[in-house]
């Protein structure tokens, strides 16, 4: 590969010129000069530079993308010849909502480093909408019901999502019979939560509202529906103990959440993705199909309840 293609490389995989010079082992300000000089050579502006932070203009994307399935592509011919296709190794970088990485993701990390020690794994947990490009996450884990344009997404589980409320609350307030008596009730969401989108018995219906407690963490909206603040949509996944041990009830069963909205693995169109990537989504496969934990939980006290 062409020198000056390999430190463009590098300065995205680093996320600025000062990392990928030190990678490279070469000046700052040769790393300038060699990328303005690749600019100059293909006629078009690669990176936008500001103080803050490096960009990807669209020509950049477009060549980052290209190189990077090159580079992959060299890697596996360089593997075969060696006869360790087999081998899982080289830097992962992953990134997972905040919540759901803490809870369902980390606690299990040790045992694919145990399975592939030979991965350099870094992890992000964010509750923003990773850009991989921009944050250079080989993976990213999102529950949504559209996980983005360009990518490759393995859905891994659908997202249930049901509406709750702890005991002392609804004690207090009682249970709505309908879901037009939410509308009298103090309901928890965070930030572009709301409106809840619901499916019921007759199809896709929304529920209009505003928040309690106005706050931008979906922990927080966690923890004021345990204590016993409003009802809130929450994803089976964060709540699924609670409502097994009673510390929250479902109310109005009939309806919840969209499921379209699904959790899945993402990462960037490459014929050849790095084994570390294939790996680590075996590895979540593993993890939450065919029935994720948190459902298993909830079959259990259905059964046990019936």
């Amino acid at each position: 590969m062409d020198p000056d293609h390999a430190l463009f490389v590098a300065i995205v995989d680093e996320g600025g010129m000062a990392a990928a010079g030190r990678r490279l082992h070469i000046s700052p300000a040769m790393v300038t000069k060699r990328l303005a000089r690749l600019e100059e050579r293909l006629g078009a502006r690669l990176i936008h530079r500001t103080t803050r932070r490096l960009a990807l203009t669209p020509a950049g994307e477009r060549l980052h993308t290209d190189l990077r399935t090159i580079l992959a592509a060299l890697e596996e011919a360089e593997q075969r010849v060696s006869g360790v296709s087999a081998t899982v190794a080289g830097p992962l970088r992953i990134t997972a909502p905040t919540s759901f990485g803490r809870m369902h993701v980390a606690p299990y990390l040790r045992q694919f480093l145990d399975s592939h020690p030979r991965v350099d794994l870094s992890i992000d947990l964010t509750d923003e909408f990773a850009d991989l490009i921009a944050t250079r996450a080989d993976l990213a884990i999102r529950i949504t019901a559209d996980p983005g344009p360009g990518l490759i997404a393995h859905r891994l589980a659908t997202n249930r999502r049901i509406l709750c409320a702890a005991p002392a609350y609804l004690d207090r307030f009682g249970t709505p019979a309908t879901l037009a008596a939410l509308k009298q009730h103090q309901l928890l969401a965070a930030e572009r939560q709301m409106p809840w989108r619901l499916v019921g018995p007759k199809g896709p219906v929304s529920v209009e509202g505003r928040s309690h407690v106005r706050t931008n963490s979906s922990e927080v909206v966690r923890e004021l529906a345990l204590a016993g603040a409003g009802i809130a949509l929450r994803s089976l996944w964060d709540i699924s103990d609670a409502l097994a041990n009673g510390h929250v009830r479902q109310i109005l069963p009939a309806y919840e959440g969209s499921a379209q909205v699904g959790l899945f693995a993402v990462h960037l169109a490459q014929p050849n993705p790095p084994a570390a990537i294939t790996a680590f989504i075996e590895f979540l496969v593993g993890l939450f199909a065919p029935v994720p934990p948190w459902e298993r939980s909830t079959i259990a006290l259905a059964e046990r309840t019936y």
